[in-house]
């Protein structure tokens, strides 16, 4: 199988001596779907930043991140052939990152401008074969009807999706996507994840998705890591995690963690749940009753 992701003795420490990460080590196997989990400011954000090479690690001590064998960054200096390693790594925002006033299929084909010459992507143009991959992306993803509209005029779900096809089109194998569905309402979150899920299966691509909601990411993920103030307080199946670990490793911060009910899970499903990711029945409960 390999290792997508390795991370060795990771550490950033941000003005004021607040340590956002704190001797992070890690491996994710290629073809995992993994949640990050964790309250507001314990470091998930910034971890799946510096997997990209978005942020820079503290220099002191050896923290490493490799993506595929190939160095991100090393004691605190990103690499030098970056541009080539996020070639293959897709990020999917919270806030989508398209250009509103540009059309879906352009914001899509910007997966491509990795491998296209500079003036083709300063004229945004694009051969009939690669706008033929955008639409295919868009097909995938439900919404390849939007492709000639502008950015701004689709909902939030829809950017999205639009932003997961991007992802799609790039040939991304490892896709890291920082709360995907922190901001939409439960039918977009819910298509959202089947759609991570279904990349993650059937293009064996290596998916990372920090969430906050525990039942969601014991649902769509069999392995969940957890932070608590920039350390890992967790690496298992995610079937493990009931009430009782989560407040073991949280303390009081985990009832904020817990308050937050499965609003995914409000909807009738239209498939069952894989047995592995059946959710324990405690946990199942307490959602229901959020």
């Amino acid at each position: 199988m390999g290792t997508a992701i390795s991370i060795t003795s990771l550490n950033k420490t941000f003005r004021g001596g607040h340590k956002a990460l704190n001797d992070i080590s890690l491996n994710i196997q290629t073809g995992e779907m993994v949640a990050l989990i964790g309250a507001s400011g314990s470091g998930k954000s910034t971890l799946l930043r510096h997997i990209a090479g978005l942020m820079v690690a503290d220099d002191a001590g050896a923290g490493m991140i490799r993506i595929h064998d190939k160095v991100v960054q090393q004691n605190g200096k990103i690499a030098a052939d970056i541009r080539q390693t996020r070639a293959g790594v897709g990020f999917v925002f919270q806030q989508f990152n398209l250009v509103d006033r540009l059309p879906v299929i352009v914001n899509v084909l910007a997966g491509t401008l990795h491998r296209v010459p500079l003036w083709r992507s300063l004229l945004r143009w694009f051969t009939p074969t690669e706008v033929a991959s955008g639409v295919a992306a868009l097909k995938r993803v439900g919404i390849a009807e939007c492709c000639a509209q502008r950015a701004s005029t689709l909902s939030g779900g829809q950017q999205q999706r639009a932003a997961i096809a991007r992802a799609m089109v790039q040939g991304a194998k490892v896709i890291l996507a920082d709360e995907p569905i922190a901001s939409l309402d439960p039918e977009s979150s819910r298509k959202v994840m089947d759609i991570l899920a279904q990349v993650n299966r059937e293009d064996r691509c290596t998916v990372v998705v920090s969430l906050h909601q525990v039942n969601v990411a014991m649902k769509y993920c069999p392995r969940t890591i957890a932070l608590h103030q920039g350390r890992v307080v967790y690496d298992g199946p995610s079937v493990a995690l009931t009430p009782t670990l989560l407040r073991e490793l949280y303390g009081a911060d985990a009832d904020d963690i817990l308050a937050l009910g499965d609003h995914i899970s409000s909807l009738q499903d239209s498939k069952p749940v894989a047995p592995h990711l059946v959710w324990p029945e405690p946990l199942a409960a307490l959602a229901c009753a959020a």
